[in-house]
Formats: structure tokens, C-alpha cells, sequence
């Protein structure tokens, strides 16, 4: 079986567009300016192999189709067209049956409980040339995770049709917010991407801003008003121990981001009346100044090889994006548009940078090319600000928040090609959101 992927140069403004040959031949994947067609596919029911794996196999089933359907690039075919089903997991395919309804792909999986495991086995199959995409796959862990484990099964379906990386096992920290706009209450909370399995790992007692993933996944920089300053925290998730990362007295430090290492964070610190950007050794906490103007230099971000950093400044005379050595020294501005830049994120890949735009009263979600050209604007609102990068590079999480006195702020996703903007399930408002990698 095989793939084909075809780059085009403005990869920015790609979309994904699956086509099913008209005689029987290989499912492709081709990269195009085009209008989304997303692909047709179709999940029976997964079956279950022990006793009392029958409400998992349904709900599996269902967790990968919702996977694939909220990428924006597969449609699936309900239940109800189905000529045939699949009873025995290593019966043959009924190919007829599924390209009778048009489907592009056929899914099918096998789930087993033995006291708290379980195990779920899973095939794909490329339903008009009639055989088996890849190898089938099995995960095992415990009932605990099966959300986890159904979507370890939708990325390697996703990785086999798109030859990209997938990205819903993986979470979200973001700031969870309640209360009127004037008295808002806000603390950290961890989710799953699709907005399932909410934790909250501070209380609302003091505000807190701009959390972040380390690489690994395992700890969570931000900034919390606790001491009445603003003052960068380190937490541990599995043990939500946390530690404040000090500073010189009479300093406020905030806008933290780690370093791909992990041992280092970047982050913004004002002193006088002067704000700079240093990095500090996590581990010694001794700190090291990278600019020196008497510019507004904050947010910045790490590129993925950790040579690079883009920040935003106003030494220009208002907000823009830079890009300087990790080190430190000569920054080259970036962003040349109308309007003002700020909170730039580097993509996974290496080569964009997410930003968010103030131009005419408007905010903007988007993204540029490192050195500023292919500007390209995803959303448009009240106020949407915020990005963070999905862990394959394609989709980007921000914060909106609507207008008005009762206005609320909630989390929104879009893909780069500015398609599929829709908002993220939380339990209540949501603004400053971080995107993990995908998980071990």
C-alpha cells in the first residue's frame, strides 16, 4: 500500500482533500488549494472479545470517530447506511459492502477487559483498493485510560491517511474562569485536548496567568499574583507540587516559556520601570539578561531546535515580532503589517510563528513565515488572543472572549488554513491555553 503525499510550496494556505480513485487503486492523499472533501469513513462498533467489553467497544468506537470528525478532515458514515457489519475482527473485509456506501476507509477494532486492563486491537483498511493500510496496532492499559487508548488508535489512523503527525493524545492546561467579567476567579486546569478529564490544579484564590507545557509534558510554568507581584511558579502535574522561581526583590517576572532542553525558561522581567527578557538555569536559578533597551521586550518563545527566540517589542514605537540568537544579541523584526503584533509561538515544525493582531478594533489569530512574508489571518473577533500549537504543527488553540460588561471568555481551535474554527469543550470559561506534546 502505498501513500502519497505532495507538498506544495505555500504549504500555509494547503488543505487536505482525499479522492478515492474511480477504479479500484490506492487511497491518496493529496495536498491542495482546493475546498476541504473530507473523507468518508466508517467505524462499526468495536468488538467486544471478553464479557464485559461490551459498553467499552461502543465507547471507543465512538471516541475515534469524534477524533477524526473534529480535524475537520474525515466525514464519517453513520451506522445507519451500513449494508453489513463487522461480528468477527480477523473475519475478511466485505469490501463491496463498504464501497457501496462510499467509504474511503473501514476501521475496525477488537476490545478485551481482564479485571482493571484492557486491551484494544485495532485495523485500517483502504476500502477501494480492497487491503489493509499498515499493520493492525494493539494498546494495552487500563480501563482508567481507555480515552487514552481510543485516542492512541485515531492518531495512528490519522499519521496513516494524512502522513502527518496526529495529535489528540495529548492535553491542555489553560486558565479556568468564573464569576462576572469584573470579578473574574481563575485557576489552572488540566484536560484532555477534547476537553474531557478536567483537573484543577490551583484554587482561585489568587490570579494566575500563562501557563506552559514543559516538552515532556510532566511540569507547568506560570505566573501568579499569590505574593501580590507577579512571580513565575514551576509545578509538577502528577504531584502538583509546586516551587516559585526567584527573582530580585522590587522585580515582577512573568510571560514564562521553558527551552526545548527543559532546563532553561525564558521569560519576561521588569525592574525599574524596564522590561527585558532573561533565561534562567532551572536547577541553579541563576539568570542571564538577553535584551537591554528601553523598549517593552515580553512573550517570548523558543524555536523547536532552541537556537532562536521570537519576542514582541515595542522599540520600533509600537508592538512587533523579533527574532534573535537564544544567546541573545541582534534582533531582525518580522512583522511589517498594519496593525500591532504580540504573543508569537513558534510551530512544532519550525516554520511558522502563530501571533496575535490588533488592527482597526479588531483581534486576529495567525500566522507568518520566519521571515515575515505569507502573512496569513485565521479568525477575526472582539478579541481572540493566545495561540498555542498543536503537537503535529496543524491546529491552533486560542482564548476568545466576547463583548460586553457579561462578557465571557472561552477556547477556540482552527486549523492553519484558517478551516474547522470551532470552540473547545470546557466546563466552565477559558482563556491562556497550552498545548502538551503528545503524551508517553
Amino acid at each position: 500500500m502505498i501513500l502519497r503525499l505532495m507538498s506544495m510550496c505555500l504549504a500555509l494556505i494547503c488543505a487536505v482533500a482525499a479522492t478515492a480513485q474511480a477504479q479500484q487503486g490506492p487511497l491518496r492523499i493529496e495536498i491542495t488549494e482546493g475546498v476541504i472533501e473530507p473523507l468518508p469513513f466508517a467505524v462499526p462498533t468495536f468488538q467486544p472479545e471478553s464479557g464485559d467489553a461490551g459498553q467499552m467497544a461502543v465507547d471507543l468506537a465512538r471516541v475515534v470517530s469524534e477524533d477524526l470528525v473534529s480535524s475537520g478532515l474525515f466525514r464519517e458514515i453513520p451506522a445507519s447506511a451500513f449494508i453489513s457489519t463487522v461480528s468477527d475482527f480477523n473475519a475478511p473485509v466485505q469490501y463491496a459492502d463498504w464501497k457501496a456506501i462510499n467509504a474511503q476507509a473501514l476501521i475496525t477494532g477488537a476490545v478485551s477487559v481482564s479485571g482493571n486492563s484492557l486491551n484494544v486491537k485495532f485495523r485500517l483498511y483502504d476500502v477501494f483498493s480492497g487491503a489493509e493500510l499498515g499493520s493492525g496496532l494493539q494498546f494495552a492499559g487500563t480501563i482508567d485510560g481507555w480515552r487514552r487508548m481510543a485516542h492512541k488508535v485515531a492518531d495512528a489512523v490519522y499519521s496513516r491517511i494524512t502522513g502527518e503527525g496526529g495529535y489528540f493524545d495529548s492535553r491542555v492546561v489553560y486558565v479556568s474562569e468564573t464569576g462576572p467579567k469584573d470579578e473574574r476567579l481563575k485557576r489552572l486546569a488540566i484536560m484532555d485536548y477534547d476537553g474531557a478529564n478536567v483537573r484543577y490544579l490551583t484554587d482561585s484564590a489568587s490570579i494566575v496567568l500563562a501557563p506552559r507545557f514543559s516538552p515532556t509534558g510532566d511540569r507547568i510554568l506560570y505566573t501568579s499574583y499569590e505574593s501580590g507581584f507577579p512571580r513565575i511558579y514551576v509545578l509538577d502535574i502528577g504531584s502538583v507540587q509546586r516551587r516559585v522561581l526567584e527573582s530580585a526583590e522590587g522585580t515582577m517576572s512573568f510571560a514564562p516559556r521553558f527551552s526545548p532542553s527543559g532546563n532553561t525558561v525564558v521569560y519576561s522581567l521588569t525592574q525599574g520601570g524596564n522590561t527585558d527578557i532573561y533565561t534562567m538555569d532551572i536547577a541553579s536559578g541563576q539568570s542571564v539578561r538577553l535584551t537591554n533597551t528601553p523598549a517593552i521586550e515580553t512573550a517570548p518563545s523558543y524555536s523547536p531546535d532552541g537556537s532562536k527566540i521570537v519576542f514582541e517589542s515595542d522599540r520600533s514605537g509600537s508592538q512587533q515580532l523579533y527574532v534573535m540568537p537564544a544567546s541573545g544579541g541582534e534582533a531582525q523584526r518580522i512583522s511589517f503589517g498594519e496593525g500591532r503584533y504580540g504573543t508569537p509561538v513558534w510551530s512544532p515544525r519550525g516554520d511558522l510563528v502563530a501571533f496575535t493582531k490588533q488592527n482597526k478594533g479588531r483581534f486576529h489569530i495567525g500566522v507568518m513565515r520566519l521571515d515575515g512574508s505569507e502573512e496569513r489571518l485565521l479568525t477575526a473577533s472582539f478579541l481572540d488572543e493566545g495561540p498555542t500549537w498543536a503537537p503535529n504543527g496543524r491546529v491552533i488553540m486560542f482564548a476568545r472572549e466576547t463583548q460586553g460588561t457579561g462578557g465571557s471568555s472561552s477556547l477556540y481551535s482552527v486549523d492553519i488554513s484558517g478551516r474547522n474554527l470551532k470552540p473547545v469543550r470546557t466546563q466552565e470559561g477559558g482563556s491562556d491555553p497550552s498545548w502538551s506534546p503528545l503524551q508517553n
